[in-house]
């Protein structure tokens, strides 16, 4: 099962670096949201700071949610992921294995550049640590779930905005804890819990999230 599990993760990776244009619309998309909103709303840091995170997660789980189209859609096209439904591997093993490369190829980059995205808000060093800790753990379950709308939407017209108003409502916690962690470092509380509960979060994602996009993904093709 970890063979199969690689193979699928090169596979979807080697296909994203073939289609670097949609990668990078996503990381464009995250730039242009994050460098809009000090130009909208003027360069006071002391109004900036206390904005910067949710602005931030804001851009960062939009950025993740348009790149949900890309998850099953291709495969659907073309027929692989009915093969994938019949190969002997179990479908959550290849549900996990996208997931992964879902996340590495469109969370991970956006992990990486929040911090050089966060200095235009004059935030102090520990709180782009904690924003960085805090993407690293939630990204991924905006992905898990992210899944789940993309399987239950797979060949539906107009699935773009239905798969948003499906995931949508399930993101709010992971967009509270996320941007709160931010804040109450900030604010001197410390961000030990918020950071706990998206580690919770992660956990029952990563439990749940795959049977159920599994069993999304054999309704869908039915």
């Amino acid at each position: 099962m970890l063979t199969a599990l690689f193979c699928v993760v090169r596979r979807d990776l080697l296909l994203a670096f073939r289609r670097r244009s949609d990668v990078l619309t996503t990381l464009f998309f995250f730039v242009i949201v994050a460098t809009l909103f000090p130009l909208g709303v003027g360069a006071e840091p002391a109004l900036l700071r206390p904005m910067a995170p949710g602005i931030l997660w804001v851009g960062a789980l939009l950025a993740s949610m348009l790149a949900l189209g890309r998850l099953f859609a291709l495969d659907y096209a073309d027929g692989t992921l009915e093969q994938m439904l019949l190969s002997s591997e179990p479908l959550t093993i290849i549900v996990i294995a996208k997931v992964i490369a879902h996340w590495l190829v469109s969370g991970l980059p956006l992990v990486l550049l929040a911090p050089l995205l966060a200095v235009q808000f004059d935030l102090p060093a520990d709180s782009i640590g904690v924003l960085f800790l805090s993407l690293l753990i939630g990204t991924p379950v905006l992905s898990l779930i992210g899944a789940i709308g993309a399987a239950l939407t797979l060949g539906v017209r107009g699935g773009g905005v239905l798969v948003s108003l499906l995931v949508l409502p399930l993101y709010i916690p992971v967009l509270i804890f996320g941007a709160g962690a931010v804040s109450a470092q900030a604010s001197g509380v410390g961000a030990t819990a918020h950071l706990l509960l998206l580690g919770g979060l992660l956990a029952g994602a990563t439990a749940l999230a795959p049977w159920a996009t599994a069993a999304a993904l054999r309704i869908s093709l039915e």
